[in-house]
């Protein structure tokens, strides 16, 4: 592979004797991984039910390495039933090192197109707050879209300047991940295209941006809290003296261990400006110490006093009583809506997280979980909600088997005869499921499924 010299040159003074297995790897395939959806169901069950050879990644517990030359994984029914996400083994790490409990409240800040979102989400649990931004609309509506089929309600999708963001969650994070926008080095045998961007916009670039970013992301973690920055590159400028930038501006920082891997390398105190020998905490990964590309982490702590904390201000709630058309649809759900987080914003009905402040005036893709629509003196459920749900937690369903013909064909958008599974009396809103799993809605007459999933989401 062609690489630029300037790159080379660098590396060669970074590693220099392990220069020739650093650049021997770039003869070695690319790795695949998955990472599984512990909120939907546990790595054990999912290595019964996985049709097809998986094997571990060592330093993530739910993560597995799979054939990307033999196999689709996005195609599979699962995939589409939110079980797994397609992540770069390397790349699962930031979130896997994030200590994140549920309850807290949590923001991604570079969050599209949503692996660590969706990791972080799952650690919640369905509690407390996953706050995911991308300052590109585009991007987050992506990063929407993944969140969603991970069965996350309790969430924000945000499109916005972490400068903005700042003013609107001042020391409100219990955690938050910083996966910058960076150079990109460590991605260059994955993706080729990465050294062509690497020459048009290089370290220089990025470092400015992403000390900005941090200091940023610091004023919106509360004391206590804790704090991972990552990037995908090896340059000291974006890694090491981005940390240092932190401690030397916002000095209530501390830079903390995290859970060690064989194949991780320390940081580079040399790599910063002042030597600083804290730095050698933090991770570098090489793609020839371990099997994924190249990643750059760093876990930081603020410490301080916590302020007493303010009472959110909720956003404007057009009423708190259910919509009789939504009362009846929920007597077939097994858990029960408070009134208090309920948000009608024209037909659309949203369930809200617990103990957000006043997000008036802050660009937002999705604020909670989007229940459904008010349609005509109906209520129809939305996607979001179908994959929220489990299957024990809605009364009617249709569960097929990932070898059935008619999930693919549901998967398609279309019609589905189910003469074999349901009386011709049966009718209403069924919740469609693949082994157990939901994947949509359908509404059922005379023992025809009228297709209800997602047109934005079928499969091609």
């Amino acid at each position: 592979m062609n690489l630029p010299c300037a790159f080379e040159d660098k590396m060669k003074e970074l590693l220099a004797g392990e220069y020739p297995d650093y650049i021997a790897c770039y003869e070695e395939p690319r790795y695949y991984g998955l990472r599984v959806n512990t909120n939907k169901i546990t790595t054990e069950e999912f290595k019964k039910i996985c049709p097809f050879d998986i094997t571990p990644v060592p330093w993530i517990p739910n993560g597995f390495y799979y054939d990307g030359e033999t196999v689709s994984p996005s195609k599979h029914p699962y995939y589409f039933a939110g079980l797994y996400y397609l992540q770069e083994p390397s790349a699962m790490t930031p979130a896997s090192r994030l200590p994140v409990n549920p309850g807290e409240k949590v923001l991604d800040l570079c969050a599209a197109p949503g692996g660590k979102a969706t990791e972080l989400g799952a650690e919640l649990c369905g509690t407390g707050v996953l706050a995911a931004n991308d300052i590109s609309s585009s991007r987050a509506k992506g990063l929407l879209k993944n969140v969603e089929v991970f069965g996350i309600g309790n969430m924000l999708i945000l499109s916005e300047e972490p400068g903005r963001l700042s003013g609107y969650f001042p020391g409100y994070f219990d955690k938050i991940l910083i996966d910058a926008p960076c150079s990109g080095e460590g991605m260059f045998r994955k993706d080729r295209k990465m050294v062509r961007a690497w020459e048009e916009h290089g370290p220089e670039f990025f470092s400015s941006i992403q000390k900005s970013i941090i200091v940023q992301a610091a004023d919106m973690l509360r004391p206590g809290g804790m704090m991972m920055y990552s990037t995908c590159t090896f340059d000291g400028r974006e890694n090491e003296q981005t940390v240092e930038h932190l401690l030397k501006n916002r000095p209530e920082f501390e830079i903390m261990d995290m859970e060690p891997y064989e194949g991780f390398s320390p940081g580079r105190p040399e790599l910063s400006e002042t030597h600083c020998p804290e730095l050698v905490r933090t991770v570098r990964i090489f793609p020839h110490h371990m099997k994924g590309e190249g990643h750059y982490l760093a876990l930081l702590k603020k410490n301080g006093s916590a302020a007493a904390e303010k009472s959110a201000v909720p956003g404007k709630r057009n009423g708190t009583v259910l919509p009789s058309e939504l009362a009846e649809f929920m007597e077939n759900v097994s858990w029960k809506l408070e009134e208090s987080r309920i948000d009608i914003r024209g037909e659309r009905i949203y369930y809200m997280p617990e103990g957000l402040p006043d997000l008036r005036g802050v660009r937002f893709l999705r604020t909670g979980l989007l229940l459904g629509e008010l349609k005509k003196k109906r209520f129809e459920p939305s996607q979001a909600l179908a994959m929220h749900l489990k299957k024990d937690d809605y009364k009617e369903t249709l569960d097929f088997s990932a070898g059935d013909e008619r999930v693919s064909r549901y998967l398609k958008g279309e019609t589905l005869d189910l003469d074999d599974m349901v009386s011709d009396r049966s009718k209403g809103w069924y919740l469609v499921c693949v082994d157990g799993y939901p994947l949509g809605w359908g509404k059922l007459s005379r023992g025809t499924l009228k297709n209800k999933y997602l047109p934005g989401w079928r499969l091609c």
